[in-house]
């Protein structure tokens, strides 16, 4: 019996096993590695962005406001596993999904 799964499942697996490499390279180097940034809002010299990063087994999503005389702040962190991420990102943007998995990619290869 051939088993089949559907390519979604494949791609949140994959998203795993890219994830977990990109962790234990963070672990190693002790640098955080971008998985995306967005700007949300952009006004005159102040603007708002979500930062994503991949730091050792968790992925960190940061909504931030800065620039011009207004100070960085933290509007919004939240924190995700490995395992949890990428079934919560292919629920909220599969484009999103695609452009991480072509980043992480291009930085270890295919496993």
């Amino acid at each position: 019996m051939v088993k089949q799964i559907s390519l979604d499942s494949w791609q949140v697996q994959h998203l795993v096993r890219l994830l977990r490499r990109g962790s234990a390279d963070v672990n190693r180097t002790g640098t955080p590695i971008l998985l995306y940034r967005q700007t949300l809002e952009e006004e005159e010299d102040c603007y708002e962005e979500t930062i994503c990063t991949l730091v050792v087994d968790h992925v960190i999503e940061q909504r931030v406001t800065s620039g011009g005389p207004v100070p960085p702040t933290f509007n919004e962190q939240l924190v995700y596993t490995i395992d949890e991420y990428p079934a919560r990102l292919i629920r909220i943007s599969r484009d999103r999904l695609q452009e991480i998995i072509a980043l992480l990619e291009s930085r270890f290869g295919q496993p």
